[in-house]
């Protein structure tokens, strides 16, 4: 856990002392202020979730949640047959967690939703549920759609896909797929207060690919001619996306930035200025 010095934006600093994860090669994380709970998904010989209480000194010790039994290696065979994200619902009701499916092997994905206890509690049910898709393969980034149970699921395999969560049973059933002509890895999904809309990335190609909340139909494409070679992690605030490209050893890791509304460019800064890796992954905004 890292605090951002309130005079240096730059300074980031260690809270307390690193919490160790039950698990092997963690991927994703999700934090909730509400339940003072943060979860980490692993996606190795030993995949799950676990989770742990935070407090403004620190993590708590890492319990595991849930158990997956993928028949992973560590680091594991990928990206397919992997752990791809932990989030929240948008009431902190629930840890919904997303897994890959590998079509090459017929093995579906699935989505695994945790509820907490009760409506207080900062530890969850023993078990929880577990939905495939029909027609679904490689289920990816989700987001929370506003007012409503449905979850924005990207699928690495076709595009995107609705999907609404069930209150009372815990199951996650299909509303809407939505095929991204011409994707080759939809990925990461971000949600757009500002325009009622999802944007998502490709980790293959330089666009942004924005859809209607109901994911029925593509609103906006940007083609970007910046030179980076695709993008993965995806934050949005306000009118502005926030895109990162990873770098592939060759092009540098590189945010881009774009005016939601204008749908334009208006800048791609360069992470090497910053002294980050050839490779960089994750990505939050603090406001």
């Amino acid at each position: 856990m890292f605090r951002i010095s309130e005079t240096n934006s730059t300074h980031l600093y260690m809270v307390g002392k690193p919490a160790i994860v039950p698990g092997e090669f963690p991927v994703t994380v999700a934090a909730s202020v509400k339940r003072d709970v943060v979860c980490v998904g692993y996606t190795g010989a030993k995949a799950g979730t676990s989770c742990a209480s935070f407090t403004p000194e620190g993590l708590g010790q890492m319990k595991q949640a849930v158990e997956f039994d993928l028949g992973q290696t560590t680091p594991p065979k990928g990206p397919t047959n992997t752990l791809a994200q932990v989030f929240f619902t948008a009431n902190d009701t629930r840890l919904i967690t997303t897994v890959k499916g590998d079509p090459n092997t017929n093995k579906t994905g699935f989505v695994s939703v945790l509820p907490f206890k009760n409506s207080r509690s900062s530890t969850f049910e023993s078990l929880d549920t577990r939905s495939s898709q029909s027609g679904t393969a490689v289920l990816f980034g989700g987001v929370n759609i506003p007012d409503t149970s449905d979850l924005f699921i990207t699928d690495a395999s076709f595009g995107a896909a609705l999907l609404n969560l069930n209150l009372t049973t815990d199951k996650v059933s299909i509303q809407r797929k939505l095929v991204i002509e011409g994707q080759k890895a939809t990925c990461w999904a971000a949600y757009s207060h500002a325009r009622e809309s999802v944007f998502v990335t490709d980790a293959a190609a330089n666009r942004l690919i924005e859809i209607s909340e109901d994911g029925s139909k593509i609103m906006s494409t940007l083609d970007l001619k910046n030179g980076d070679p695709g993008l993965i992690d995806i934050q949005i605030s306000g009118r502005f996306v926030y895109a990162l490209s990873p770098g592939n050893g060759t092009t540098p890791a590189a945010i881009t930035v774009v005016d939601s509304f204008q749908g334009r460019q208006i800048q791609h800064f360069m992470l090497n200025k910053l002294g980050a890796g050839k490779r960089s992954q994750g990505m939050a905004i603090f406001e």
